[in-house]
């Protein structure tokens, strides 16, 4: 996926479940989560190890407060739909510095 695929969203389709699970393990509001789409660098990729009924996608990105998140998401019709959001790992943190700053991997 590329972020100009992101530019057709016009909202987020939000599910309970995953949302208070978010809150639950990770401390992670719907809001950051939101947050996330709307700053750049954002850095998006295919998940295809877990698209097996529909298409899933992850995200690399920060929040308002500057937190760096992991988001796996699908999109229906028009919607983003957020499937888990936690901070990023040590090597998700590695890859977002690389793809923002592409000086550094010189």
């Amino acid at each position: 996926m590329k972020l100009d695929e992101l530019v057709g969203c016009s909202g987020f389709d939000w599910d309970e479940g995953n949302s208070e699970k978010n809150w639950v393990r990770h401390h992670v509001t719907r809001s950051e989560c939101e947050q996330l789409f709307f700053h750049r660098p954002l850095v998006v990729s295919d998940d295809p190890n877990h698209s097996q009924a529909e298409n899933r996608y992850y995200a690399l990105g920060k929040t308002d407060t500057g937190r760096r998140l992991f988001v796996v998401f699908t999109v229906r019709g028009s919607l983003l739909r957020v499937i888990s959001a936690r901070n990023m790992s040590r090597r998700e943190r590695g890859i977002y510095d690389k793809e923002s700053n592409p000086e550094v991997s010189k």
